[in-house]
């Protein structure tokens, strides 16, 4: 936890104070999340979040691209509403996996993590979400069509290409029955380019 930012620790410690121990840790996914959480989870639900939406407007200098060619990822932004799914960890260890989400997601601390109010078919659920506020400096803001075909065709990362994390995000939502407009107009976007 030492290499965390200080103000990425001060969020730990909220979080670790504040998740719901009768029930366990529920967390909101929207982007890569949902085809590779890297934790246990004990239940899977579809949810709606209200006053976020999801974006592809995050730089990413090392997992999706790099400092010579700065990639994009996910990220929740005020406004709208968002579709996407709901996990539930064990209690038991919902403490042990909050620290291995933090270290994932918080590294760098560009995030700003919430308490969401989640719909489900099971009710509502509390659930963590990583948001962006847009004056943070890694917010590129929305792209012409032009900047986002190059950010696609060229942006590669520790983890793969810009392009492919689009491409699951698109088809895991599919999966689970949502369609995100703006990403698969993106995606058709790509595949009109010879992207794919």
């Amino acid at each position: 936890m030492s290499t965390l930012p200080a103000h990425s620790r001060e969020w730990l410690a909220r979080f670790q104070r504040e998740w719901d121990r009768e029930r366990g840790l529920s967390v909101f996914a929207y982007g890569s999340l949902m085809w590779n959480p890297g934790f246990e989870h004990v239940g899977c639900e579809p949810g709606v979040v209200r006053g976020f939406h999801r974006a592809l407007q995050l730089r990413s200098l090392v997992n999706r691209g790099s400092a010579e060619q700065p990639g994009l990822v996910m990220t929740l932004l005020s406004g709208g509403s968002c579709r996407g799914l709901v996990y539930r960890l064990d209690p038991a260890r919902s403490e042990q996996l909050l620290e291995q989400l933090w270290i994932r997601e918080m590294v760098v601390g560009s995030y700003t993590p919430r308490w969401l109010t989640c719909a489900t078919a099971q009710g509502v659920v509390k659930a963590l979400a990583f948001t962006l506020l847009r004056r943070n400096p890694g917010w590129v803001g929305r792209m012409d069509d032009a900047a986002l075909l190059h950010v696609l065709r060229h942006a590669r990362g520790r983890y793969g290409s810009t392009l492919d994390y689009l491409r699951q995000s698109v088809e895991t939502l599919r999966a689970h029955g949502i369609h995100d407009r703006e990403l698969e107009r993106q995606l058709a976007l790509a595949r009109a380019h010879g992207l794919l």
